[in-house]
């Protein structure tokens, strides 16, 4: 059986509100590798605002299961 993974926040797999852990769980990734690469991109580049995307798909994403 092929299911589709939905995008939606994790309810397990969080450190803050799960949005890296359902970004991580939708395309079969690494939540580890998916968090620290999130944080040095936001480090690293001046012109990737990381808090404010990640507020914006803390409103954007839904809550999963």
């Amino acid at each position: 059986m092929n299911a589709t993974r939905t995008l939606s926040r994790s309810r397990h797999d969080r450190m803050l509100a799960g949005v890296l852990g359902g970004i991580a769980r939708r395309f079969g990734w690494n939540s580890t590798l998916v968090r620290a690469v999130y944080v040095l991109l936001s480090i690293i580049s001046a012109a990737f605002p990381g808090i404010l995307v990640y507020l914006i798909l803390w409103l954007l994403i839904p809550e999963g299961d």
